[in-house]
């Protein structure tokens, strides 16, 4: 238990301090034209709710490209409406193939062949920007040195208890990824909310070597194209973006089964990181409610709990103000021992039934 106890408080302070400590950097680069990418199948009421703001973003040398993959609905419709409407908006559409079936991999390299700038910024038909200022935030970054950026996805915030767990998991992820990437370890970036040079893509030979996989166009390709010096974050909160909530515990369960059937292609360094913060965690849990009955070490078991908490507590709550999330404080005293029983459970989902279920 101690072993365990010194190994989450060493995470917390060493890594989980980094976020909001973080000074963005006062950029002043020069606005050149950056290419938004955003694949859609069957997000018409989506595209059409959400896709006006990324078209009306306050930088002055940008395009939108949507890659329509084979949709169904009247995606086509929404897409041709707001073409006429903004010059800057293009879209391409994936005709469905009964011989040839594929995923949304596919579809974002063909928006990346069809991007005029070598600056690519990434979202999804089901996300809105934070602000008018997203594309700039978010490009601000670009230079010779910096290829890749990592933003934050967040979730709306509704009432019930899902949302609540939905929310703070998603909290949990962007402590862990965009604090080892401010360490220069990054290891994933969430495709709702990324960018990089178009040069990166092609250097590694787009998605070739997780082709075969429908997940990973995201958090594989980082995992794969970054190093100690060419990736960085943004967390300024004009560039965030928002998504909706999945409205249900079935459709999360199905939503994290696809996320987390990507991990064990990841470097080995990234699996030893991750699972070092993962295995500490457990094991401290495990062996605080052993020892809490025993009589001899109750109380050094209790004094581990209330020291660790306190950490826990202060580093959360400063994550979540540099994060701007609300109302997770107190959820993840309970939440912080029972998130990794639910992950542990949708892993063994997947190794059940590992069939993606979805193409996004």
């Amino acid at each position: 238990m101690l072993v365990s106890f010194f190994a989450q408080m060493i995470i917390y302070l060493s890594i989980f301090t980094r976020v909001p400590s973080y000074k963005s950097p006062d950029k002043r680069r020069k606005k050149t034209g950056v290419s938004v990418i955003i694949c859609a199948r069957n997000e018409a009421e989506n595209l059409e709710k959400n896709l006006p703001k990324f078209l009306s973003q306050d930088y002055p040398d940008y395009e939108v490209i949507v890659v329509n993959d084979c949709s169904t609905d009247h995606t086509e419709e929404v897409l041709m409406d707001l073409k006429a409407l903004h010059p800057h908006f293009r879209y391409t559409t994936i005709q469905k193939d009964n011989k040839f079936t594929h995923g949304k991999k596919l579809a974002i390299t063909v928006g990346i062949k069809a991007a005029k700038n070598d600056y690519l910024l990434f979202s999804d038909a089901d996300c809105y920007p934070e602000s008018n200022n997203w594309i700039t935030k978010l490009s601000r970054h670009f230079s010779k040195e910096k290829e890749i950026i990592l933003g934050v996805g967040k979730y709306e915030r509704k009432k019930g208890l899902l949302n609540i767990l939905v929310r703070y998991e998603t909290l949990f992820t962007a402590m862990l990824y965009l604090s080892f990437a401010l360490k220069g370890k990054a290891y994933m970036g969430v495709g709702r909310n990324m960018a990089y040079k178009k040069e990166v893509f092609y250097r590694h030979k787009g998605f070739a070597s997780h082709l075969k996989l429908l997940s990973g166009d995201d958090d594989l390709f980082v995992n794969e194209a970054t190093n100690r010096s060419n990736t960085t974050v943004e967390i300024d909160p004009d560039s965030f973006t928002i998504s909706e909530a999945p409205q249900n515990f079935s459709e999360w369960f199905k939503q994290k089964k696809r996320h987390l059937s990507t991990g064990k292609y990841y470097k080995r360094s990234s699996k030893l990181r991750l699972g070092f913060e993962f295995s500490s965690r457990m094991l401290y849990y495990i062996t605080l409610i052993w020892m809490l009955f025993r009589d001899q070490w109750m109380w050094i078991a209790l004094g581990t709990w209330i020291l660790l908490s306190i950490v826990r507590l202060v580093l959360v709550k400063l994550n979540m103000n540099r994060l701007k999330e609300r109302d997770l404080l107190l959820p993840s005293l309970l939440l912080d021992p029972l998130l990794p029983l639910i992950l542990v459970t949708i892993q063994i989902s997947n190794f059940i039934r590992p069939r993606e279920a979805k193409w996004n």
